[in-house]
């Protein structure tokens, strides 16, 4: 146990990690100077080092304070156990989901400090503000919650952002997509699927272990299996048992016009996209609206380019009716899945 961790000591002092300033000194014995992790001096022989826990030790045990990087500053030890003190703060924040976020000032009053001398050393020592590293630690559990297969939403709650914007604000930077997009690859998740035939083609259904993930339309089975591939290609997809056949069978039923029933969905998408997905989903079978309707419907009467844009990226077709959604001059409209495809199920769901 010792070793392993007097290596992790050794790996910080190649490194100069200045977060572990404070921790402990380590000794030169071909010198007899004791310094900082940080130390600005030529690295040692790893034969030549003995680490002690605080310079007043390495001190007793013979070694003189190095007078490049002064172990002994009163100033800068105090300083440099605010930095630390605040991270594992900062730490419980992440590990307590529901947690407040602590702003700037709470944090500094918390360790002692003024805020601007713990922003300013915060950043020097860490490499970025608390803020910063807050939101990095929170989005690398986000990015884990993600690739274990969980809903999106669910994913963001516990990775303790407190809201869907703020996380797929972090996430930009973080993930470098939105926490939807990065879960719509499919990392790490298990997805079932199943093909079924319809009246207007073949259908494919598939699920992960939180539910519906896609309904595709297609020509072949073939074409429906290479497109659920392409939506999301680091998923492991395989063709699924019986077990989910009435989960299925409710789909086929939904999409030949049957009365619609609770299903659970695992589609990810933006805060907008969902706004615009569950007004499609108030929208009776046989009734349409247009593309102006269902923004001013969420509130955002000029927004129908961007109601356009989430119905084109749904990919749980006749789940979230886009197809009841039409042009102003009443005519279908484009369909992802084609404007024939549309038109029949509009057809169908208007009983002519």
């Amino acid at each position: 146990m010792t070793k392993s961790l007097n290596e992790k000591k050794w790996t910080a002092v190649l490194g100069r990690d200045r977060s572990e300033d404070g921790q402990f000194v380590y000794a030169v014995t071909s010198t007899g100077i004791f310094c900082r992790p940080s130390c600005p001096s030529r690295r040692p022989s790893r034969a030549n080092v003995q680490f002690y826990r605080s310079a007043d030790s390495a001190e007793k045990a013979g070694f003189r304070a190095c007078l490049r990087c002064l172990p002994k500053s009163a100033h800068a030890n105090r300083v440099e156990k605010a930095v630390f003190q605040a991270r594992l703060k900062l730490d419980m924040c992440v590990m307590e989901n529901g947690a407040k976020d602590m702003d700037l000032k709470s944090l500094a009053t918390a360790v002692g400090v003024s805020p601007y001398h713990l922003q300013r050393h915060f950043k020097q020592i860490v490499g970025m503000t608390p803020k910063a590293y807050l939101t990095k630690k929170r989005s690398t559990i986000l990015r884990s919650n993600l690739r274990k297969g969980g809903s999106v939403l669910r994913a963001t709650y516990e990775s303790g952002f407190n809201s869907p914007s703020r996380a797929y604000a972090a996430a930009g930077r973080e993930l470098g997509m939105s926490p939807s997009a990065y879960r719509k690859e499919g990392a790490g998740v298990d997805i079932s699927y199943w093909i079924s035939r319809t009246s207007f083609g073949r259908v494919i259904v598939g699920a992960t272990s939180v539910g519906i993930c896609a309904v595709m339309i297609g020509n072949s089975d073939k074409e429906l299996v290479n497109e659920l591939c392409a939506e999301f290609p680091k998923a492991i997809i395989t063709k699924g048992s019986g077990e989910k056949s009435k989960v299925v069978a409710a789909v086929v039923r939904l999409a030949a016009g049957g009365p619609s029933s609770r299903i659970d969905l695992d589609v990810g998408g933006t805060p907008f996209q969902w706004k615009v997905w569950e007004a499609l989903r108030k929208i009776p079978a046989g009734e349409t609206r247009t593309y102006g309707e269902v923004a001013a419907a969420i509130g955002k009467p000029g927004a129908a380019r961007a109601v356009g844009r989430a119905c084109a990226t749904n990919r749980a077709a006749v789940l979230i009716p886009c197809h009841r959604v039409v042009r102003s001059d009443g005519e279908a409209g484009e369909y992802r899945w084609g404007a024939e495809v549309k038109k029949r199920l509009l057809l169908h769901e208007s009983g002519k």
